[in-house]
């Protein structure tokens, strides 16, 4: 089994040339052994191979794939489309991986119904024997557009951060604005694609923001996962609540996402972005991946400001470099409450 399901990675990730070889070299076994392997999985259907053995390319044969419009009304529900549409195309997947596909398809149906404003949704499963994704796709205003608007947000990548926060809702007596952050957890690739933004998270915390060129109409979320992932929805719900709160208390903040262009955190306004509803929480992990550099002021209003305003909040920071480590360290020097790494 591991050989198969590293195979079927390797050809997943792109990593498939010469790869008897690769299967050869990682498991110590001789060429002619892992090419029986390889040939078995081609034999079986889950592979499909092109070329000669010698200069051979393979790919994933395709177990799944369909795709379905819905006209959104108050008459469609996100539980009847996931019964009728998505489940009959997940047979034998573990149950750890059907509710995690489950609860994110259900809960970003929902939210195409009751906040896209549009009138269209396109679903669609696609399944190979190593993984499966999932997709909802509205001709509606668009998230990032709609939360802009709603909260008075300075633009569609501010919305972005405050969405990557949790706890964002239009609608706060009918959703409780989870749906989106434990999705994004839950699956190995979570997507959104909307007006010219493009947000992207992974299971190794790699928030991302891109500028597309086009100006996508509604919005598209992608969902996917690996077949054989151990993870499950349980295990997400406890790592953001606390030893005292079991509900949604702690919270990620992907401090990057504060970032335009190649600017440098150094200003309070910033650090107030940043912060924008934090005290909703009682844990929060500010997160400097792919923050290069920060400011005396920035540091400053997170750190000691924030801080002495906010005791109920406990700060918490990971992946500084050494020269935001040395910031925040001066900041804290002049502050008697007590942070983490």
């Amino acid at each position: 089994m591991e050989i198969r399901e590293y195979i079927c990675e390797s050809v997943f990730k792109n990593q498939a040339q010469k790869l008897s070889r690769s299967v050869s070299e990682h498991f110590g076994i001789s060429r002619q052994a892992a090419q029986k392997h390889v040939k078995k999985l081609v034999d079986e259907g889950i592979l499909i191979m092109s070329g000669t053995t010698n200069s051979a390319k393979y790919k994933l044969a395709s177990m799944s794939d369909k795709s379905t419009m819905f006209k959104i009304s108050p008459e469609i529900n996100e539980d009847v489309v996931w019964r009728s549409f998505i489940r009959p195309e997940l047979d034998e997947i573990p149950h750890n991986v059907l509710s995690i596909c489950q609860y994110g398809f259900t809960e970003m149906f929902n939210n195409v119904i009751d906040h896209s404003e549009g009138t269209d949704v396109i679903v669609a499963v696609q399944r190979s024997a190593y993984h499966l994704e999932l997709s909802v796709k509205d001709n509606g205003v668009g998230i990032f557009r709609k939360i802009k608007r709603v909260f008075g947000l300075d633009d569609e990548r501010h919305a972005i951060l405050e969405l990557s926060k949790g706890k964002l809702t239009s609608d706060p007596s009918r959703h409780s604005g989870e749906g989106i952050f434990f999705t994004s957890r839950m699956f190995d690739r979570f997507a959104i694609l909307s007006g010219k933004q493009y947000f992207s998270h992974t299971t190794e915390h790699d928030d991302w923001l891109l500028d597309v060129e086009e100006n996508g109409e509604g919005t598209s979320v992608f969902m996917e996962i690996r077949v054989n992932s151990k993870r499950t929805t349980k295990e997400i719900f406890e790592e953001y609540a606390t030893t005292d709160h079991p509900g949604f208390y702690k919270t990620h903040v992907p401090v990057a996402l504060a970032q335009y262009g190649d600017e440098n955190m150094v200003s309070r306004s910033q650090a107030k972005r940043v912060l924008a509803r934090v005290d909703k929480f009682t844990e929060v992990i500010l997160d400097f991946k792919g923050v290069m550099e920060v400011g005396q002021a920035f540091v400053d209003e997170i750190f000691r400001v924030f801080s002495q305003s906010h005791p109920e909040v406990h700060l918490f920071y990971i992946n500084a470099n050494d020269s935001i480590e040395w910031m925040i360290r001066r900041a804290l020097a002049s502050n008697e409450s007590g942070f983490s790494i």
